[in-house]
């Protein structure tokens, strides 16, 4: 499957090309247009998505979308664009951050550019863009391939909720010690299995500031640890960010079984019904078991006013 976004001019060369070449259209909910050829199936969407799947879908991109299309040549040239995807490296990356129920989870992984290889084709990307089905599926093969180190972090919830306290109620400076933490491990066990440690890794950056670098530092652990936003492009961060969401997945799950009610992700309307439920069924003092108490969903459905946000200052770089 090849999917990719295509502006208003692109779509409707797009569509002229298939109808030239005599594709069948047919319907598909939400999309702008459909159509099936020869061994593939190819759904452009009103947001400008298109999806292209089946058999033949690495020639079409090739011989046809991006020559006649989009004028740029991507799909198989991956290690000519992205080169740092292919050299050894750990990523990291996180999960549950802004959901109530379940951890903050944190996952470090380390791969070769072999590894690289196998998983692009086998289909690891972004966990937000994967379904959990398939998150769990792609959790076991990254966690089964050989030579690969894979360490998470998290905290069940009431010590999650200590630890946030512990930390300044400061979650960015929590997840950097847990960053810190599984990248540590995760380096140790990668020395183990290959006797020899990556030169550098990837954060997905959730803080202008150095955080989880500065833990590292602490650990006495010397890596060249480097961050970007969106950097779930990269291959081995987006097994991190796989890995993470299983993990969060596997304890909201479990969450739910203890307490009989079903916790939904998020932090909104319908995590706000499931508190509530769980307050009336177990009591409010079970809350701390389940939920991130310093979210303001927690103190809504304790029927308590949320505490006033701390006033933000930037630091001022120095001159």
């Amino acid at each position: 499957m090849h999917t990719l976004k295509l502006d208003a001019t692109q779509a409707t060369k797009l569509r002229a090309i298939l109808v030239a070449k005599g594709w069948v259209s047919f319907p598909v909910e939400h999309s702008a247009f459909a159509f099936k050829g020869e061994n593939l199936n190819l759904v452009h969407y009103k947001s400008g998505k298109c999806v292209i799947s089946g058999k033949g879908t690495e020639d079409f991109v090739k011989f046809t979308l991006e020559p006649d299309v989009t004028g740029q040549a991507v799909l198989g040239y991956d290690e000519e664009l992205n080169p740092e995807w292919f050299e050894e490296h750990a990523g990291l990356d996180e999960s549950g951050k802004g959901d109530l129920f379940g951890p903050v989870v944190s996952a470090c992984v380390i791969a070769s550019g072999d590894v690289v290889r196998e998983w692009i084709t086998a289909g690891i990307k972004d966990s937000k863009k994967l379904t959990d089905p398939t998150i769990a599926e792609l959790d076991r093969m990254i966690r089964s391939t050989p030579g690969v180190a894979v360490k998470t972090t998290f905290a069940r919830m009431a010590k999650y909720n200590v630890l946030h306290s512990r930390f300044g109620k400061n979650l960015n400076r929590l997840l950097g010690w847990m960053h810190a933490t599984s990248c540590e491990e995760a380096l140790k066990n990668y020395e183990e299995l290959n006797g020899h440690r990556p030169s550098w890794g990837l954060l997905d950056q959730f803080s202008e500031e150095p955080i989880v670098q500065k833990e590292l530092a602490r650990k006495n652990v010397t890596f060249d640890l480097r961050m970007r936003t969106k950097a779930e492009s990269d291959p081995v961060v987006a097994a991190a960010s796989i890995v993470a969401r299983a993990a969060f997945v596997r304890e909201l799950d479990r969450l739910s079984a203890d307490g009989g009610v079903h916790l939904p992700k998020g932090s909104g309307a319908e995590a706000k019904r499931a508190a509530v439920e769980l307050i009336e069924r177990l009591g409010p003092a079970i809350l701390i078991n389940f939920a991130k108490m310093h979210f303001k969903t927690a103190y809504e459905a304790r029927g308590l006013e949320p505490p006033e946000p701390k006033p933000f200052f930037r630091r001022k770089k120095a001159e």
